[in-house]
């Protein structure tokens, strides 16, 4: 079983980024386009002192992604996968052009996804981002 944690970046001031992970079910298997009935994604303005006090940012709560457009079928290996030599089965850049995702430089934003598998649990997994 893998141990959850999110995963740590920095992102620029009214910026967009791109996400990417090796994404795998409960039985360890990457996951691809057919396993994946439907994919959210809501970031949050996260409070200092207090991890579970959330603010959604406007514009990025619940929004619903298209499954083909962000789940690869094998795992891609290019030069923006840095993490190691396996490679990535998610990518998503997250779309700015109608509401500013990340405002507050010093703040910290968490980006969380939600997959819900055609069969089995849904698959929970979270950026935790510094804003410079």
């Amino acid at each position: 079983m893998a141990v959850a944690k999110d995963i740590h970046a920095v992102v620029f001031r009214n910026a967009t980024a791109t996400f990417m992970a090796r994404v795998e079910n409960a039985s360890g298997l990457e996951i691809n386009q057919v396993s994946v009935a439907s994919i959210l994604y809501t970031v949050y303005e996260l409070v200092k002192d207090d991890p579970t006090a959330l603010t959604p940012v406007t514009g990025h709560q619940d929004v619903a992604l298209v499954v083909a457009d962000v789940i690869y079928d094998s795992l891609q290996l290019d030069s923006a996968w840095t993490v190691d030599a396996v490679g990535y089965n998610f990518r998503h850049e997250l779309d700015i052009s109608s509401d500013e995702a990340f405002s507050k430089a010093g703040a910290v934003y968490q980006v969380r996804y939600e997959l819900t598998p055609v069969t089995g649990q849904k698959i929970v997994f979270r950026f935790k981002l510094r804003c410079i």
